[in-house]
């Protein structure tokens, strides 16, 4: 008997072995320069750019007017782009505009009859070469004699490492149009996404969204550049000059940017990342902190008033001393107006900037400060003008700069302070002259003051009601030992520590060899600063202090105690400066000063200050 034979069960299928879970990268650290405070997470988002690097082309003679009409396209299409960008400005949120207006308007200068362009043509038809070749070379050529130009001190070095950007954008500019290469793109851009390039220009900053972007971090970039100035405005933490890290970062990778260290960690760990996270909540606070504490006033424990300032020297920086809450800017200078232009700017021109930025501050005082000249800066408007020499002298740092030019050069001078005081009209207006180191210059200085308000009288001009005072800058020993005589004719002082300590010292701090030197803390520094303090107090002259000493936390108490009472000082360390004054007694400040200017040792002052601040801190 046939029987069926049972029906075949399925094969089980073979048991299938879990998954081996990829081994997570291990996290790397990268560092660079901290530009904008904060602490950023998310995935790298890269916005790529080809780099430009055109080869030395040589064209025919008959190719030259052809190479002329391709630069007039480029220079028309750079135009058209960067009107654009200007009109885009108004989309950012408010408390972030960064008022790049007038470093756009720099850009336009440039693009129109400037030296930059005319010699771009002339090498095309002298040397010829193709336009791009024409551009490269010759906006690398105007940066290089920038920056070979720029004198010892740190604030001349860096106005030249701008221009010198500035010279250079414009050049990659034209160049990316005359080879039609496409520019960086953020219209892709994922909310909360890490923003990782090769570089970002200002006008790059000006594309940005900060409420969807998370941090930004480049390879290159420095602390005082444009795009530094308008990423800390915008709020956004950043980190600059980062080498090596788009290639170690493709997009989509976890990273962490911290804008206060300078550290960028690509695929951390878990606790980096709660740490990182604990971070985020903490600054937030600080920064909330720091909002209530923009509303509050500038005093000490046992009530004595502080004014704390801020210093400008470009308008786009407007909106970083509004955040800042500084009560008003202590040190407008004015040197900015002069850059990247080949005829000096006339009186209305001047007026018309001047009283933007005065009527911006809301009646909070604006202190400016007359065109600082020096051999080592090079402006090309005074060049033009034959205002200046040539041939740079040996030591710039000695020869005809700042008031000493401007008497030389009345018309300069007289068409600076009608300007200003036309402007005061919008606001309150101190006029402030730098590098006096005699009593003769103040009173020429006044003199040629008197004569512009006459002149000004004369053709019917109204003018400010009570006249804005005029004080001078205390930056050369000269000027801090003849401070007695000095307070009986200027309306106030302002203490430049910066230069003074250079000169009081014989070092530059720029100088590798005798950076060591240069030292504020200096018992010279300080006695020269005391005996100026102490002539303005006893002429109830206001004396105020703008250098670097006065934006660092942890020199308040010192300067409290000799007697200052009015800080000027970059925007951002305005903050922490104003807490550390309501954190301290005025009294007891004025004692710690005494025992201080007792000591002859600059290590053991160094170390009372670093002991006080400690104090405060725990």
């Amino acid at each position: 008997m046939n029987r069926s034979r049972p029906a075949a069960r399925p094969a089980r299928p073979a048991k299938r072995r879990p998954a081996q879970a990829a081994a997570p990268r291990p996290e790397r650290r990268f560092h660079g320069i901290p530009v904008s405070e904060g602490v950023a997470i998310g995935p790298v988002f890269g916005a790529a750019e080809p780099r430009i690097e055109p080869a030395h082309q040589r064209i025919l003679a008959a190719d030259i007017e052809a190479e002329r009409s391709r630069l007039d396209a480029a220079i028309q299409q750079s135009k058209k782009q960067l009107g654009k960008l200007h009109a885009r400005l108004d989309l950012l949120p408010e408390d972030s505009q960064t008022e790049i207006a007038p470093l756009i308007d720099a850009y336009l200068q440039m693009l129109g009859p400037s030296r930059l362009t005319r010699n771009i043509r002339r090498r095309i038809e002298e040397k010829l070469v193709s336009a791009e070749t024409a551009v490269h070379q010759e906006s690398e050529a105007i940066a290089a004699a920038l920056l070979a130009a720029a004198g010892e001190g740190a604030e001349e070095r860096l106005a030249a490492r701008r221009r010198a950007d500035e010279v250079r954008e414009i050049g990659r500019r034209i160049i990316r149009n005359l080879t039609h290469q496409p520019f960086q793109s953020f219209s892709s851009l994922p909310s909360g996404a890490v923003l990782i390039c090769q570089y970002l220009r200002p006008s790059d900053v000006a594309l940005l969204d900060p409420s969807r972007l998370a941090g930004v971090a480049t390879e290159e970039g420095g602390m005082e550049g444009h795009s530094a100035i308008m990423l800390r405005a915008l709020g956004v933490p950043a980190v600059l000059g980062v080498a090596g890290l788009t290639d170690a970062a493709p997009p989509g990778t976890p990273a962490i940017i911290d804008g206060s260290s300078g550290e960028i960690v690509l695929d951390p760990a878990p606790e980096t990342l709660a740490q990182a996270r604990r971070a985020v909540t903490a600054f937030a606070q600080e920064r909330q902190n720091w909002a209530r504490l923009r509303r509050l006033p500038g005093r000490t424990t046992d009530g004595q008033a502080v004014e704390l300032h801020a210093n400008l020297e470009l308008p786009a920086e407007l909106p970083l001393i509004a955040q800042a809450g500084a009560t008003g800017i202590g040190l407008l200078r004015s040197e900015f107006l002069f850059m990247n232009r080949e005829t000096l700017p006339n009186e209305a021109q001047q007026t018309e900037i001047y009283r933007g930025v005065v009527a911006a501050m809301g009646g909070d005082p604006v202190t400016i400060r007359v065109l600082d000249w020096g051999g080592e800066k090079e402006v090309e408007a005074l060049n033009a003008a034959g205002l200046v020499p040539d041939q740079m002298p040996e030591n710039p740092a000695l020869g005809m700069r700042g008031l000493r030019l401007l008497l030389r050069e009345p018309d300069l001078f007289e068409t600076q302070l009608a300007a200003i005081l036309r402007a005061a009209l919008a606001g309150k207006v101190r006029i402030l002259l730098p590098m006096v180191t005699t009593l003769h210059e103040l009173r020429a200085a006044r003199e040629v003051l008197d004569r512009v308000i006459r002149r000004l009288r004369r053709r019917g001009e109204r003018l400010p009601d009570p006249l804005p005072p005029l004080g001078i800058m205390i930056e050369t020993p000269a000027a801090a030992l003849s401070a007695d005589a000095l307070a009986l004719e200027a309306d106030f002082f302002a203490i430049g520590s910066n230069d003074l300590t250079m000169y009081a010292l014989a070092a530059d701090r720029g100088d590798a060899d005798v950076a060591a030197l240069y030292n504020p803390l200096h018992p010279a520094v300080l006695r020269l600063m005391q005996f100026a303090i102490e002539a303005a107090l006893l002429l109830r002259k206001p004396v105020s202090v703008c250098g670097e000493l006065a934006g660092n936390a942890k020199f308040t108490p010192l300067l409290l105690g000799l007697g200052l009472r009015s800080f000027s000082m970059n925007a951002a360390a305005l903050p922490r400066v104003k807490q550390v004054v309501r954190q301290v007694s005025a009294e007891a400040c004025a004692r710690f000063a005494r025992k201080v200017m007792e000591e002859n040792e600059v290590s053991t002052i160094v170390a009372m200050v670093d002991e006080f601040a400690a104090s405060l801190s725990g």
